[in-house]
C-alpha cells in the first residue's frame, strides 16, 4: 500500500524535535521561502530542504505518490501560467529578451523562463519541508506540544485526530479496493485510465459511509469519557523543549530575517539580473 501522507516512525535528529518546534520552523521556513523571489536564496533553501529530508531518514519511495502529484500540479500550473500570461516575467523585470527569432505574443523570453524558475524553486524549497513535518511528527506528541505552547487541548486533540485519520482513510480505501477487485472490478493497469477512475470513484460512497461510522464511534467514546469537561489535561507523549529545539527555531527566525534583508537590498521581492 502506498504511503500517502502519514507519520513514519524512525530514529533521526528531526524526529527528536518536538512537534511544536517543527510546526514553528515550518511556518518560519514557509514565510522565508514565499516572501522572496531571490533566485540565489531560493536555491540555497531548496538545497537545505533536500539535506534536511536526508537527515530525517525519509526515503523518496516513502513519499513518491505525493512528490509525483506535486510534480504534475506544478507542470500543469506552469503551462497554464504561460498560456494565460506569457509576458508576466517581462512586466516584472522591465526588460524583454527574446530567445528565438519569433517575437509574437507567445515568444519565449529569458525573463518569463527566469520567473518560472523562481516559481519552481519556491516549491522545491517548501514541499520537502512540509512532507518532512508530516512524516516525522507523531500526532499525539504534536498535540501535546501545541497544548504546551498555549493552544486549547480540544483544538490540539482535534488536530491529532485529523493527522491520525489520514492513514486510516488510506487503509480503508485499500481494503475496499481489494474487496471490489475480488468481486471482479478490474482496477489494475490492464484497464484504461478512464475505467480505473470510474471504478475508484465507486469506492467513495462506501468509504464515506465507513468514515462517518468511525467518526460517530470516536465522538461517542470521547463524550462518554468526559472529554472537554476540564480546562486542562495531562499528555502521555508530552516532551519538554530542549537546546536543539530552541536552536532550530532561532535558525529559522534567521532565515526569515534574511528574506526581509534581501527584499530591502533588492528593492522588492524580485531579484533582477536583467538590469
Amino acid at each position: 500500500m502506498t504511503n500517502l501522507f502519514n507519520y513514519i516512525e524512525r530514529k533521526s535528529a528531526i524526529h527528536n524535535l518536538t512537534g511544536a518546534t517543527k510546526l514553528i520552523c515550518l511556518m518560519l521556513w514557509s514565510f522565508a521561502a514565499m516572501g522572496t523571489y531571490d533566485t540565489r536564496y531560493l536555491a540555497v533553501l531548496s538545497l537545505l530542504s533536500m539535506v534536511l529530508f536526508k537527515i530525517g531518514h525519509i526515503r523518496i519511495k516513502d513519499v513518491s505518490f505525493m512528490l509525483g502529484f506535486t510534480a504534475v500540479f506544478l507542470l500543469l500550473n506552469t503551462v497554464l501560467v504561460y498560456l494565460f500570461s506569457p509576458l508576466h516575467g517581462t512586466e516584472i523585470y522591465g526588460t524583454t529578451t527574446y530567445l528565438t527569432a519569433y517575437h509574437g505574443y507567445f515568444a519565449p523570453t529569458a525573463e518569463q523562463l527566469f520567473y518560472h524558475l523562481n516559481y519552481w524553486l519556491k516549491y522545491l524549497a517548501t514541499i520537502p519541508i512540509i512532507l518532512l513535518f508530516v512524516c516525522t511528527t507523531n500526532p499525539s506528541e504534536f498535540a501535546a506540544s501545541l497544548n504546551r505552547i498555549g493552544v486549547s487541548y480540544s483544538v490540539a486533540y482535534s488536530v491529532a485526530l485529523a493527522l491520525r485519520y489520514i492513514p486510516d482513510v488510506q487503509h480503508q480505501y485499500y481494503e475496499i479496493s481489494k474487496a471490489s477487485q475480488a468481486r471482479g472490478v478490474e482496477m489494475s493497469k490492464k484497464e484504461s485510465l478512464v475505467h480505473r477512475l470510474k471504478a475508484a470513484s465507486a469506492i467513495l460512497v462506501p468509504l464515506i459511509l465507513t468514515s462517518m461510522s468511525r467518526i460517530e464511534v470516536i465522538s461517542n467514546a470521547m463524550e462518554l469519557r468526559g472529554f472537554g469537561k476540564n480546562k486542562k489535561r495531562t499528555w502521555y507523549m508530552e516532551r519538554p523543549f530542549r537546546v536543539w529545539d530552541y536552536l532550530c527555531m532561532v535558525i529559522c527566525v534567521g532565515l526569515l530575517a534574511i528574506t526581509l534583508v534581501l527584499n530591502h537590498v533588492n528593492g522588492g521581492r524580485f531579484y533582477n539580473p536583467f538590469q
